[in-house]
């Protein structure tokens, strides 16, 4: 099996909040769903040095320290690592409108009601979110 699609996604979180991007529903990955911002990595990056161009790119962000790898998804041709980061400088806005029509910030009951990309990301959501 060849994993087509290497990626690293960034759950940025604030206090009790948590930043997601609506991913458009013209697109053919993962349409209108809400995700985490993030992307694919290029050849020779880490799945951090890779979240942390994609906040540059579709963020305008600069990471700060620690970013930690929080988590680990590999099935079929994906390979997702979940970063957690809590550190910062700039206001996230969205810089990629050709993949996301909105950037929000969301409680744990808010972002279960959105329409997720995974049935697993409730219990990611939940890990960051309360700490569990």
């Amino acid at each position: 099996m060849t994993v087509q699609h290497r990626v690293s996604v960034g759950v940025f979180v604030q206090g009790d909040r948590v930043l997601m991007c609506h991913r458009r529903p013209d697109l053919s990955w993962y349409p209108d769903v809400w995700d985490f911002p993030g992307g694919h990595l290029e050849d020779g990056e880490t799945a951090v040095s890779a979240l942390r161009r994609e906040a540059r790119e579709e963020l305008g962000i600069e990471t700060g320290e620690p970013c930690l790898e929080l988590d680990r998804w590999i099935a079929d041709d994906e390979d997702i690592t979940f970063v957690l980061v809590r550190n910062w400088k700039g206001t996230p806005e969205n810089r990629a409108p050709e993949e996301h029509d909105d950037l929000r910030w969301f409680t744990l009951p808010e972002s279960l009601e959105r329409n997720l990309p995974d049935p697993r990301y409730p219990d990611l959501l939940g890990r960051v979110l309360l700490g569990e």
